[in-house]
């Protein structure tokens, strides 16, 4: 098998996780936008809705933000699957890793149509609603992952200090959209905005928003700082910053509203989620070895050697 045949190989799979890390955030966000617009029961059935495969007659926008949002987790369950199968069959040619992790994948998105399904066969419990976004959102860490290895198949360690940072942010990312999923399905910010109720619940979660934003600033900051390698990631960097800085007016913006704004709620999920998918991002990339230059001894051309 030639080398060639092998990057082919490398390009598509990287190419397929990276579709798969865009197909679950529009998963998250249209999970989000259900919520928020109460659709998470306009389907009363499950795996079908009403009865079939497209609710023509019952169609109306929750219905089709349901029967969307179950469309695409099909999608990319299908999808999933595909990478596993590709994955094991190349698999003497592919990181050794990948065949194992693409099928705790598939297994994943089994169980998050699980939690799905009784996700509307319970009527939405809070706790169920939660589990389901954190698969979703570990889903999206891990593909993001699994695309920059894919994309860089001759690499060496990062630091370990970037690792340990990145990763930091990482989980304090995930950990306060969590907790705001559990406010959230918990209606503990229309109590607080209407009745006055629950109102810590809500003052905690900005007050560990300003520790999530210093995790991520830290990281940031040390990268940036650093000379080589990690300055050279700003691109990644800065997006995570914008997106910080993005997450914060639209935090503000949803209490500011009285979350009557269906649009800013989406779209601050939108930003979350594709916070967690750069900075996993972050956390997969490596170093490029050095390279290994020759130099020219009496018309030949010689490889520099240790011994």
């Amino acid at each position: 098998m030639t080398t060639f045949t092998l990057s082919i190989v490398r390009q598509q799979l990287a190419r397929l996780s990276a579709h798969l890390v865009v197909a679950l955030v529009a998963l998250i966000v249209i999970g989000g936008a259900t919520r928020v617009m109460e659709a998470g029961l306009a389907c009363p059935d499950w795996p079908l809705c009403y009865g079939t495969l497209l609710p023509y007659r019952q169609m109306n926008t929750q219905v089709f933000l349901e029967w969307f949002h179950r469309l695409d987790a099909l999608i990319v369950g299908i999808a999933l699957l595909v990478l596993a199968v590709v994955s094991l069959i190349w698999r003497r040619l592919l990181p050794r890793w990948l065949p194992w992790v693409s099928f705790v994948l598939v297994v994943m998105v089994a169980l998050q149509g699980c939690l799905g399904a009784l996700t509307v066969l319970q009527l939405l419990p809070s706790g169920i609603v939660t589990a389901h976004l954190l698969l979703a959102l570990t889903l999206v860490a891990i593909l993001s992952g699994i695309t920059q290895c894919l994309q860089q198949p001759a690499a060496i360690p990062a630091p370990l200090w970037w690792r340990s940072f990145s990763l930091l942010a990482l989980v304090a990312v995930m950990g306060q959209c969590l907790f705001g999923a559990r406010i959230a399905t918990t209606w503990a910010t229309q109590i607080c905005l209407t009745r006055g109720d629950t109102c810590n619940w809500v003052a905690l979660h900005r007050s560990t928003a300003i520790l999530v934003a210093g995790a991520v600033l830290l990281f940031v900051a040390q990268a940036l700082l650093a000379d080589g390698w990690t300055r050279q990631q700003w691109p990644f960097l800065s997006t995570a910053v914008v997106l910080l800085a993005g997450q914060a007016g639209l935090g503000a913006a949803t209490l500011h509203f009285g979350l009557s704004q269906p649009l800013i709620t989406t779209a601050h999920q939108l930003l979350a989620a594709v916070l967690v998918a750069v900075l996993a991002a972050l956390a997969a990339r490596r170093p490029e070895p050095p390279s290994v230059t020759p130099f020219i001894v009496e018309g030949s051309t010689l490889e520099t050697c240790h011994g």
